[in-house]
């Protein structure tokens, strides 16, 4: 009798589709992970998972508890403090307005434009009648700068995102906007391809279009891996170029979406951060991947790479809001035209910006209405049409008491919220012993009620026996896997501390190399996180710290991404 693995092994097709599902990548050749080097193989996986299992004490909730208000969580309880995105500038004048800028302008350097910018302004002395102007700078993502002004918990004077559409989603969803400007700082989204392989790829396709990346990706020519369009300008710029390439006069007719679908069973998962596509990169697990062209010729590493302008323009527009006062309004049209001097944009060339001036992208075929549409298409075909049977595995070891727990508790509850009901879900809790607090089912209103009590009743004590949790979620996953063959299978451990108890992480390496279940890890409070890096390192996943401000966010934005 063929095991599950031999069956999904049975055609070349579905063999991609099982290195995609599992192992987050696509089609093409891989370079060897140095962390799967000592896998097993899925049959001796099985046999070793089943052995060691035998000398770990596990125990099952028999009653687990029903919360009767799990559904009542809206987005904004599912949000951090705004304070977890930092001011980067903070003006000191009597008018002051805030900024959520992109963070090419407003991290460290070279993505420190509009910083310095904005100190070179408040140096000015600009005022407007008796009152002197300044401007303070926070550091967000175009998408998560959507996420929190829509949800009311947000309100700032002025809004720079990567490119317009993140406006025009704002004006659909009702936000009253002005647009100052189209531009501040010049730049384009496109594509990166590996030289050596984009020569072969022009040969074979004569034209570097999305479209043609699309059939190459589904034809293992090339590995094509983009951002989450939720929180991404280059992700969300791209998906829509995606959907306009599978129909060019509908991107959101039934023939994109299906063709949408069928791309995701070969394709890698869309990555957390544009820092894990550079990471698979290296490892030569991607040869192609989105990019911003300010942050591709400010990354050394990626000169091997050719960039070909895709979508629609990176400029930067700057919105302010019908809340607003007229003397905001003012110091913020102030304060465009101080970033549109000489002397501004000579800055901006520096940093990398202004760049392809020429590239018109044409129409891109959808309002605010559409971007928003394109990311919910995006979230329900993601997996490629295949449900996700999930196992979550949470740390409640003695150093977790407090708030720790509570906050972990909190977000965990509410960035659930994001999985679809289509998907299967269970939970493990861990300390000194294992706990299966919520056997694998459909996510269904039943079973999330039921999750979202279990978590909340969660108590913290005793040691750590991170890896007896571990094996047991594995062997979770697989029972699970016999009734939905075609799922595919994720665990996601939150842990605060290294493993004191029960197994260690090189006794179940091999057997996690083998069963190719991607181990998404989030070191919460936690800064020895060298095991848990090559825990999820094994099948690529990503591995993510947080602390108490930041984790509702971590989570929100992984489950968006893997479920």
């Amino acid at each position: 009798m063929k095991t599950r693995f031999a069956k999904k092994c049975a055609s070349i097709g579905l063999a991609v589709v099982m290195v995609c599902s599992l192992a987050g990548c696509g089609g093409g050749t891989r370079t060897e992970n140095e962390d799967r080097k000592d896998a097993l193989s899925y049959e001796d996986a099985q046999a070793e998972l089943s052995s060691l299992m035998k000398k770990v004490a596990v125990t099952t909730e028999q009653n687990p508890t029903l919360d009767i208000d799990a559904d009542e969580i809206s987005e904004a309880d599912a949000l951090a403090d705004i304070s977890t995105f930092p001011l980067t500038v903070t003006g000191s004048g009597d008018i002051d307005i805030e900024i959520a800028a992109a963070t090419e302008m407003s991290a460290e350097a070279p993505d420190d434009w509009m910083n310095l910018v904005a100190k070179d302004f408040n140096k000015e002395g600009y005022k407007i009648g008796n009152k002197t102007v300044s401007v303070s700078v926070r550091k967000i993502t175009s998408g998560e700068g959507l996420t929190y002004i829509v949800s009311g918990g947000y309100r700032p004077q002025v809004f720079a995102p990567s490119n317009y559409a993140w406006g025009e989603m704002l004006r659909s969803s009702g936000v009253g906007v002005e647009k100052l400007t189209d531009r501040i700082a010049g730049n384009t989204a496109g594509i990166l391809i590996k030289k050596d392989v984009y020569d072969k790829f022009i040969e074979k396709y004569k034209e570097a279009t999305v479209g043609n990346v699309m059939e190459a990706t589904i034809n293992q020519d090339l590995v094509f891996a983009y951002t989450n369009p939720y929180t991404s300008s280059t992700g969300l710029n791209i998906l829509a170029e995606m959907l306009k390439s599978f129909d060019e006069n509908d991107p959101l007719s039934q023939q994109a979406v299906e063709k949408l679908t069928d791309y995701q069973k070969v394709a890698p998962t869309a990555a957390y951060t544009t820092a894990v596509l550079r990471n698979k990169a290296a490892k030569g697990i991607i040869n192609a991947m989105v990019m911003e062209e300010q942050a591709y010729v400010n990354t050394p590493e990626l000169k091997g790479y050719e960039y070909i302008p895709a979508g629609i323009r990176h400029d930067h527009p700057v919105y302010t809001f019908d809340y607003c006062s007229e003397e905001e309004k003012e110091a913020a049209k102030l304060f465009v035209e101080y970033c549109q001097n000489e002397k501004s944009q000579k800055l901006a060339s520096q940093k990398g910006f202004n760049l392809h001036d020429d590239y018109d992208p044409g129409n891109a075929g959808l309002d605010g209405a559409g971007y928003l549409a394109a990311q919910k298409v995006w979230k329900q075909n993601k997996n490629g049409g295949k449900p996700i049977i999930a196992v979550f595995v949470a740390d409640v070891s003695g150093s977790m008491d407090g708030e720790p727990i509570n906050s972990l508790k909190r977000s965990l509850v509410n960035a659930s919220t994001y999985i679809g009901s289509e998907h299967y879900v269970g939970l493990i809790s861990y300390s000194s012993r294992v706990k299966i607090n919520l056997p694998i089912a459909q996510f269904d209103a039943t079973q999330r009620a039921y999750f979202s009590g279990e978590v909340k009743g969660l108590s913290a004590s005793g040691s750590t026996a991170t890896y007896d949790a571990v094996l047991t979620g594995l062997q979770m996953l697989e029972e699970k896997a016999k009734e939905v063959p075609d799922a595919k299978l994720m665990l996601f451990l939150l842990t605060d501390g290294d493993q004191n108890e029960g197994y260690t992480l090189d006794r179940i390496t091999g057997i996690v190399g083998g069963l190719q279940v991607p181990i998404y890890s989030i070191a919460y409070n936690y800064d020895n996180t060298g095991e848990l890096e090559k825990l999820s390192n094994i099948n690529e996943a990503a591995f993510i710290k947080a602390d108490s401000d930041d984790i509702a966010n971590q989570l929100r934005n992984l489950f968006n991404v893997q479920i």
